[in-house]
């Protein structure tokens, strides 16, 4: 872990990492602007506006055991960290300035990005080591309540109406969603989307990661998870000032060298890219 609190991976080469991970964000921020594969992140619900028999019913039940469990420790004592928690100057480690994220890539790296059509803002970043990814994901929060409660109701909601079925156990970052989803693939073969849900809620954010893949399939932080779960843990939130309504997403921005490497392949001339 990075800030000296706990072991951190870090690449023999940190300028050779960093560089190879604006590579592969430049290759793949081509072919969202091109339309391939350019899902939007989705909004999280936390409706603020209960009316007043549902806002007194809220508050008066009792937390169930996942709530209790979310409240029992810091779980964000080793990451992720809010920018106010740590010095970024401290070190010289290599970092990639997501503006709202700031990320610290590690060896073997690849990134794509899932940006939003109409604003083109970057709405997610899905990090990939072999076959496991790590999708990453911010939203705004309230800052006076925690809204995991809700959203997991909604997310197991939204399984079970796609016929699939959510679980919830103890994770690293407190309560971890489980899911297994029917999908039917383009050549019309059945199988099944599995998944691990991280939240880590801090001042008015909350950061998502999803585990797809191999890493999806295990079980706690060890063997294909180990290095998606030390590199979520090392995120660090700048989540700034602005006003937003809980649940909305929180959109990030291109480092300048990426956008300045990307804006210069796309002015120039055709067979020359």
């Amino acid at each position: 872990m990075i800030f000296g609190r706990r072991k951190h991976r870090k690449a023999d080469d940190a300028d050779e990492v960093e560089q190879a991970a604006e590579s592969d964000v430049v290759e793949d921020a081509q072919a969202v602007a091109a339309g391939d594969g350019a899902d939007e992140s989705e909004p999280i619900d936390d409706d603020e506006s209960l009316d007043d028999d549902e806002a007194s019913d809220s508050e008066a039940s009792e937390p169930d055991e996942w709530e209790q469990l979310d409240e029992s420790r810091d779980w964000r004592a080793d990451g992720p960290f809010d920018t106010s928690e740590v010095d970024l100057d401290a070190d010289d480690v290599q970092r990639l300035d997501f503006d709202s994220l700031v990320l610290t890539p590690f060896e073997g790296m690849n990134m794509q990005l899932q940006v939003n059509q109409e604003t083109q803002d970057v709405q997610a970043l899905l990090i990939s080591q072999g076959q496991s990814v790590l999708e990453l994901s911010l939203f705004a929060a309230p800052s006076d309540r925690s809204m995991l409660p809700r959203v997991r109701q909604d997310m197991i909601a939204n399984v079970e109406s796609a016929g699939g079925s959510a679980t919830l156990a103890e994770g690293p970052f407190g309560t971890e969603i489980r899911r297994v989803v029917p999908i039917t693939a383009e050549n019309g073969q059945h199988g099944y989307h599995v998944s691990r849900t991280w939240f880590a809620q801090g001042p008015r954010w909350l950061l998502r990661g999803v585990l797809m893949g191999e890493a999806g399939m295990s079980e706690g932080t060890g063997g294909p998870a180990e290095v998606l779960y030390e590199f979520f843990a090392n995120t660090v939130v700048r989540r700034g000032d602005k006003p937003m309504v809980p649940g909305d997403p929180i959109a990030m921005a291109l480092p300048d060298a990426m956008r300045a490497q990307l804006d210069g392949q796309a002015g120039a001339p055709q067979g020359q890219q």
